[in-house]
């Protein structure tokens, strides 16, 4: 499903760029529905099936994590606090940008809180609120729980010993 979803983001946002000369980033996503009108945005099940395949993925390869030398987890432990603070930091940030602009356009009668972008880091290619929301939503949660079972891996859990 998150190829499914990254392979039409990318299609159509090169065939938007072909036409008009200009992208932004997530857009396509955010304006088309999964099946049909009213099912749900592509982005939300991109941020959701991020989730899940990232709980899957650590699931099947705890035993892997936990049997790596203490200083790599350790070293993966201080990564994943930093890209929690990344992801915490970009997420408020684009909430309350995305909070703000809404309420601009709501007094400006003019609300459509898909196609609302923020030009920010390049001017030239802005980036849709909607979209950069979700994914840092998604991206700190996967990274708190990166962080959560690397520290959890250096522990014996009674949930994950192997009985003889």
């Amino acid at each position: 499903m998150m190829l499914y979803i990254t392979t039409f983001g990318m299609y159509w946002s090169w065939v938007e760029y072909d036409v008009s000369g200009t992208i932004n980033i997530g857009e396509i996503i955010v304006k088309n529905d999964l099946l049909f009108e009213g099912s749900g945005k592509l982005v939300s099940y991109l941020a959701i099936f991020s989730v899940i395949t990232w709980f899957c993925v650590t699931k099947i390869g705890y035993k892997r994590v936990q049997d790596t030398p203490k200083i790599l987890r350790s070293v993966l432990s201080v990564i994943s606090l930093i890209l929690i603070v990344v992801a915490a930091y970009e997420f408020v940030y684009n909430f309350t940008v995305w909070g703000s602009l809404i309420t601009v356009n709501t007094i400006n009668n003019s609300l459509n809180v898909d196609e609302i972008n923020i030009s920010y880091p390049n001017p030239e290619t802005p980036w849709n609120l909607v979209f950069a929301t979700k994914m840092t939503l998604a991206a700190l949660i996967i990274s708190c729980h990166a962080f959560f079972v690397i520290n959890r891996s250096g522990k014996k859990s009674s949930m994950y010993i192997e009985k003889k």
